[in-house]
């Protein structure tokens, strides 16, 4: 999609702050972290939201999130994983992608 900020980042157009990157996604690292461990995870391949993406790429992307979790040490203590959607879930790209956030203890409600 033209204007879309994670498809500019894939293409390579924008850089990033690479964590991980294969034929169908890639992984960087927040511009804004929310924890000591920010990444974001995301297709290649454009979806608006995880309403239109087939499961078979979402099955994918959370394999990657246990891969990254263990290569970045978050596997033990535990961390989140937020795949906000839409206006009223915060989705702030309108691309598909999913948040780890580790590192520190996470509070309920978020903050």
């Amino acid at each position: 999609m033209e204007n879309c900020l994670f498809c500019r980042i894939a293409s390579g157009e924008i850089p990033s702050s690479k964590v991980y990157e294969d034929e169908k996604v890639l992984a960087f690292r927040d511009i804004d972290p929310q924890a000591p461990v920010h990444v974001l995870v995301i297709p290649k391949q454009h979806f608006d939201s995880i309403l239109d993406a087939d499961p078979e790429t979402v099955g994918y992307m959370q394999s990657i999130v246990v891969k990254l979790a263990k290569e970045l040490g978050i596997d033990e203590s535990g961390f989140r994983l937020v795949v906000n959607t839409g206006k009223d879930g915060q989705q702030s790209v309108k691309h598909l992608h999913m948040h780890i956030l580790g590192g520190r203890s996470m509070q309920w409600p978020p903050g």
